[in-house]
């Protein structure tokens, strides 16, 4: 492994902005995708911005397999890698993306025959309903495209390559962002599909994105071995992959449900309000990216040094992105004081809808630092085989905080009170996983200065 891939040493800060500044355009790519779909299917009408709105929570769900299978490939070949065991991480790379393969198609599956009521339970019916089904029918047949390579993408990030795997994503974005706006409004032959458009845009890009990944993770890093194992090893490989990647996924899945029950929570109030909640939170998602960069950055650090018994220095990488995640928190909270209302405007002019938007933008965005920090400490813990412990932390944001907060804000004080309880679970999680973290690590990292 060269220098620059080694994560075992140089400066923690160096190392860090190595992992995560590529990801930051990455993401940002990928990210932008979600944003002009909002745009473009804005432009067709409330209505559609509503349905598309819906579908947020629940492709974000189905996408968090891909990250948790993603994380658990990550975490145990990163080790391996720090280990200096490569034959062993060759074989653990290669036997991950099959895992993801079978289980994505199986989820693909169950996903298309149960559109309907799924989105029933959330609130969703009549024309939006039907307008949800035309998106998420072409969603779910596209969805094996994405998720393989984000596993295999999360492989080469494991190894300390986290530039090429960027240059994909944003290929796949530029693909989408260029093309989806002819199929949802047509262009020459073309013609327009309207919300569905959205959709096959997307299933196009997906392509890129898998002719790019297998080109880095197969040919280029040479991490796939074209040759069956004992069905003994397989299993074993697996096993060790989903001991991670199960929590992991659960865990990663668990903010977009909790976006998903409070989106039924507000649909109860009207829908113009779902459709601001759902511009806000695609808002949020493009802001938080240097805490999304940063949790993608831990894993490969951590499960490095982790495996090479440099306890002390995961750490140290997590004080880094906490002050991080504050500093960002800051500079958002002041920006969208400002911008919040213009920006959404973009999306949408329909006065309730930027009020909504507005209303969430201006003050969520300083309790964004606790949301980073769980997803931050969350990777590492993942990354290190404890991801069990990520999927507590997860639980203890969403299901102890995230939702009772909003939900009883709702019933005290209305739809505006909610955005103070999530603001209010975002600050009390953070400071309830920073002080976890600095005291599991810490013992470790006592334990293991004494014994050396």
């Amino acid at each position: 492994m060269s220098d620059s891939r080694d994560l075992t040493s140089g400066p923690t800060w160096q190392k860090l902005l190595q992992l995560a500044g590529p990801m930051i355009f990455g993401i940002i790519a990928v990210i932008s995708v979600s944003l002009i779909d909002t745009y473009y299917v804005g432009q067709l009408g409330t209505q559609q911005l509503t349905a598309l709105s819906f579908t947020f929570p629940v492709t974000l769900t189905v996408s968090s397999l891909a990250i948790g299978l993603g994380a658990g490939a990550s975490s145990v070949v990163s080790r391996a890698v720090g280990a200096a065991e490569d034959d062993d991480a060759k074989r653990l790379a290669t036997d991950s993306l099959v895992l993801a393969f079978i289980m994505v198609m199986a989820v693909a599956i169950a996903g298309f025959f149960a559109i309907d009521p799924l989105f029933s339970l959330l609130g969703a019916s009549g024309e939006t309903l039907a307008m949800i089904g035309e998106y998420m029918r072409i969603w779910f047949l596209a969805i094996p495209l994405l998720v393989v390579p984000i596993v295999a993408n999360a492989i080469v990030r494991a190894i300390g390559d986290a530039f090429w795997p960027s240059v994909v994503m944003i290929c796949s974005a530029l693909t989408n962002i260029a093309i989806t706006p002819v199929f949802i409004f047509g262009w020459g032959p073309v013609p327009g599909y309207g919300i569905a458009g959205a959709a096959m845009g997307t299933l196009i890009a997906w392509l890129v994105t898998v002719v790019g990944a297998f080109a880095l993770v197969g040919w280029r890093e040479k991490m796939i071995i074209f040759a069956l194992p004992p069905i003994k090893t397989l299993f074993g490989s697996w096993l060790r992959v989903l001991a991670v990647g199960v929590p992991a996924s659960i865990g990663n899945a668990v903010n977009p449900l909790g976006i998903a029950v409070v989106t039924s929570i507000l649909a109860a109030f009207n829908e113009v309000i779902v459709a601001g909640f759902g511009v806000a939170t695609r808002v949020e998602s493009l802001a938080v990216i240097p805490m999304l960069a940063l949790s993608s950055a831990i894993g490969p650090f951590t499960g490095q040094n982790w495996g090479a018994g440099k306890c002390g220095r995961v750490l140290e990488a997590l004080k880094v992105s906490y002050m991080v995640c504050a500093g960002w928190a800051v500079v958002l909270a002041l920006f969208f004081w400002v911008a919040a209302e213009p920006i959404i405007g973009v999306f949408s002019q329909e006065t309730a809808v930027i009020d909504a938007a507005s209303t969430y933008l201006t003050i969520v965005p300083i309790s964004l630092w606790g949301y980073g920090v769980v997803i931050i400490t969350a990777g590492a813990f993942n990354a290190i085989g404890r991801s069990h412990y990520g999927l507590g932390l997860y639980l203890i944001r969403t299901a102890v905080l995230y939702v009772p907060l909003s939900y009883a804000a709702s019933l005290m004080a209305g739809s505006d009170a909610v955005i103070y309880g999530i603001a209010i679970a975002n600050g009390l999680a953070g400071c309830a996983v920073a002080g976890f973290a600095f005291y599991w690590l810490g013992q470790h990292t006592n334990a293991q200065t004494q014994a050396a």
